[in-house]
């Protein structure tokens, strides 16, 4: 059982991760480990069913892959909720009956216990995270504060960190040109709002180092090889509480949304899939994965009491997205907008990039 669950994600790319009886496809870092000690190692417990995790830097292309090619050696997967939607609505996913996802633990229906939009026709929610920046508080006497400073680089002299890809750059962009979070989608509808989106990019360009796996961002920012970057919130609170990192989020202009399970179309072990995301996002489930890292659990129930970090003391509540305090001038992720535009947008991504 302890081999099956330490098999490496070298193995997997091989195709060997059918060895096991259940599959699962995360973003690896300091998210797979919360997902891990969450999710899979308590599955297995309760169930004696060897079950493992593998890394990707971002699981939707992969699964779409093994289902064009017939060739799915993934059981379930995490995937950003625009993927989820696009997905499913290409045939790539298994639906998800919503009547197989058990109750709230104060026994309330799950489709009145998960908060709204969290389960999908094909996903059911994981977590609530967010696309933060953040700064390491030791090179700054007086840090920034809002999503304009990120863009001053007078002010604010030094390299940036930024997810290479068009979806949550460009809202970033918006917002930091002072489009007030409400807006950001009516604008970047428009052909005037993108090129406003671009135009605010290229006065950083020159000072942008691009990430593309989570677990970078931390790097580099440790590295100092940027001055701040975007990154999930997640990885910088894990960066600060396990390694003791001097690093700050900085909540204005934060982008969340749903991260959502998914069972790949043709998924070798169908049914233990959907027992594992069953079992994965109960009130327990969500409410433990919360107490690992700092992503907010999308059930009620899971946060009907105080949740208290893996280390017995730390309060998880102000380091969640969805904190009031940290809400100020959030946007949600606009799955709707990235379904229709995301091809479009990361084809001019590119083309801008080479620029």
């Amino acid at each position: 059982m302890k081999k099956t669950l330490i098999l490496s994600t070298a193995l997997a790319s091989f195709g060997f991760a059918a060895q096991a009886d259940i599959t699962v496809m995360s973003w690896g870092g300091a998210y797979g480990e919360a997902q891990t000690e969450a999710f899979v190692k308590p599955f297995v417990a309760a169930t004696g069913k060897p079950t493992i995790m593998v890394d990707s830097d971002n699981p939707a292309p992969a699964v779409k892959a093994m289902v064009e090619a017939g060739n799915v050696t993934v059981d379930v997967a995490s995937l950003e909720y625009a993927d989820a939607i696009r997905l499913c609505d290409e045939g790539v996913l298994e639906p998800i009956d919503m009547a197989t996802l058990p109750a709230g633990a104060d026994g309330t229906p799950a489709a009145e216990d998960f908060l709204p939009g969290a389960v999908t026709e094909c996903g059911v929610s994981t977590d609530i995270w967010s696309n933060v920046f953040a700064y390491d508080s030791s090179k700054f006497a007086e840090g920034p504060t809002t999503v304009a400073d990120f863009f001053d680089l007078e002010k604010f002299p030094g390299k940036r960190g930024l997810r290479k890809g068009a979806k949550a750059v460009l809202e970033f962009a918006l917002m930091g040109d002072g489009v007030p979070a409400s807006e950001v989608y009516d604008t970047l509808r428009t052909p005037e709002g993108i090129d406003r989106a671009f135009a605010k990019l290229d006065t950083i360009k020159s000072s942008v180092v691009w990430w593309e796996a989570g677990s970078q961002a931390p790097q580099l920012l440790a590295d100092g090889e940027v001055a701040m970057t975007t990154a999930y919130n997640g990885r910088i609170f894990a960066a600060a509480m396990n390694e003791g990192k001097p690093f700050q989020i900085v909540w204005d202009g934060q982008i969340y949304e749903n991260e959502m399970f998914v069972v790949p179309k043709g998924a070798p072990n169908m049914a233990d899939a959907m027992e594992f995301i069953a079992f994965a996002t109960s009130t327990e489930g969500l409410r433990a994965s919360a107490q690992q890292i700092s992503y907010g659990p999308a059930r009620k129930s899971s946060m009907a009491e105080e949740i208290i970090f893996k280390d017995g003391k730390t309060v998880m509540a102000p380091h969640l997205p969805t904190a009031p305090e940290n809400m100020g001038n959030a946007l949600e992720t606009s799955s709707d907008f990235w379904v229709d535009f995301d091809s479009e947008l990361n084809e001019r991504f590119q083309a801008w990039l080479s620029q």
